[in-house]
């Protein structure tokens, strides 16, 4: 099996740390704490004293990279570790919620047992009368390097994502508040995992359940035997919840997920690549061909072969870099020719297996686990949001239409919205409103619509219904900069 990390990206974290050296006085205080007993009862290590600030993950090996023997002897969701933390707001405006870090066991594509992250978040004081909710937020970290994991940004104290480039890690936490000040508890899973595979959507629905196992089997988050999950994410992290969603009934099946809302979602890895080649999304891009080799080594065996000098010296340097230097990084290349082979080098059979398996939908209509066509993942069995930009540059409009509509043939539950007035960008800040109403609905268990329906919209914050839910977002936001306790009383959306 391969090593946790590729220490190439160590190089560069050092260089970050330069920038960033109060990071280092907090260096790995804490290793791992091992279960003993139930699952629930690991010990939960107290919270960094002020103003000592978090380790970078890369250096937290304790914590972020426990003994493979430890991983191993754990069941996938089983916690290895907790921690108290404190979050922040683009790291400096303090949130007041309770907050833990749990680490746990997961499972790679190939079966091999890998440790996982996640933040846990709840409003302060007693928990509401009523089923208990746990909102599941997948982050589009679209990164290779683990220090752009939110874990990490959304530390107190973590080194600014301005400067890192975790543009949405730091970012999305202004609507991460939103569904605590709703009164929901809160799981962010670092879906990337431990290689920080980056757009390996089978690896990140399954860290994203097992980080769901986790958060129930975490006793101080309280939640009860009559929970209700949703699951959310936008973009990146549209990967992990789709991937969640469709691996739900046969990785997970005992989780109660009631829905799940998407947007901008990259359902066709294949015609992402197809769109960014020699366009302004070719930076991110490239970097998502690292991150799926990280988890595919057929395909980075693929690349280390046929990829000319300049292919190799791009993937080189953008090995341990954020969002927001990926995309800066390389934009307008010609993707498909930094691979000397003849022809589209997609075609070849490496690649198209790879990208084949990272399809959504492909298993859709399948008989059964053993059916040979049934892919990695199956139609989802709960109701799903599915909001998506007409004229999207990164994540294309067709091959959303082809899922959707594979999933209806196959007897899903689905909204589909696709907004004409947006892109990829600007819907992510225009479809959170409706997104975070429809799950209010699941999460509280009112009925759906049974069978599928598709809308097309001029802009979907023009809708009413959902006006009140960005109310809300900014009074949560304004009550977190004057550090009011978040969800308690709950702003409703």
């Amino acid at each position: 099996m391969r090593g946790w990390k590729r220490h190439g990206s160590l190089v560069f974290v050092r260089l970050m740390v330069g920038v960033g050296l109060m990071a280092l006085i907090a260096g790995g205080p804490f290793g791992p704490v091992v279960a003993t007993a139930a699952p629930a009862s690991v010990p939960v290590a107290p919270v960094l004293p002020f103003p000592v600030p978090p380790a970078i993950p890369e250096f937290d090996t304790g914590f972020y990279l426990p003994p493979q023997a430890v991983v191993a002897a754990k069941k996938p969701g089983e916690l290895i570790a907790a921690r108290r933390v404190h979050v922040a707001a683009l790291s400096m405006i303090p949130i007041n919620v309770d907050a833990w870090q749990i680490s746990y066991r997961s499972t790679n594509t190939r079966g091999e047992p890998i440790p996982a992250v996640a933040t846990l978040l709840k409003p302060k004081g007693r928990a509401k009368p009523g089923p208990s909710k746990l909102v599941s937020w997948q982050s589009a970290e679209d990164s290779t390097a683990m220090y752009c994991a939110p874990s990490y940004a959304l530390q107190q104290a973590s080194i600014p994502g301005q400067l890192t480039g975790s543009a949405d890690s730091s970012l999305e936490v202004l609507q991460i508040t939103s569904l605590v000040g709703a009164g929901w508890s809160v799981v962010i899973p670092d879906h990337q995992g431990p290689e920080s595979a980056f757009a390996a959507g089978p690896l990140a629905g399954r860290i994203t359940l097992d980080g769901i196992r986790g958060a129930r089997n975490f006793a101080p988050l309280g939640l009860k035997d009559d929970l209700r999950v949703g699951l959310m994410g936008y973009s990146g992290g549209a990967i992990a919840t789709g991937w969640a969603a469709e691996l739900h009934s046969r990785y997970a099946p005992e989780l109660p997920i009631v829905g799940a809302a998407e947007g901008g979602v990259p359902a066709n890895i294949r015609a992402l690549v197809d769109l960014a080649d020699k366009n302004a999304a070719s930076g991110l891009i490239l970097a998502g061909i690292i991150g799926v080799s990280r988890e595919y080594p057929e395909l980075d065996r693929f690349l280390q072969r046929h990829m000319n000098p300049l292919g190799k010296a791009l993937l080189a340097s953008k090995n341990p870099l954020c969002l927001t230097y990926q995309a800066a990084l390389a934009p307008f290349v010609d993707i498909k020719g930094l691979v000397n082979v003849p022809g589209d080098p997609l075609d070849y059979p490496t690649p198209r297996k790879v990208l084949g398996q990272l399809k959504m939908g492909a298993g859709s209509g399948a008989s059964g686990p053993d059916d040979p066509g049934a892919g990695a993942g199956s139609t989802p069995t709960f109701p799903m949001f599915v909001y998506q930009s007409n004229p999207d540059w990164i994540a294309p409009v067709g091959p959303v239409n082809e899922l959707v509509r594979t999933y209806c043939a196959d007897g899903a539950s689905v909204r589909y919205v696709r907004d004409h007035f947006s892109e990829h960008i600007t819907l992510a800040v225009e479809g959170f409103a409706p997104a975070i109403v429809w799950l209010r609905d699941r999460l509280d268990g009112r009925p759906t619509q049974t069978g599928c329906t598709t809308s097309d919209q001029g802009s979907m914050a023009l809708d009413p219904a959902t006006w009140r839910a960005f109310v809300n977002l900014v009074g949560n936001n304004l009550a977190l900069a004057i550090n009011q306790q978040l969800g308690n009383p709950p702003r409703v959306p």
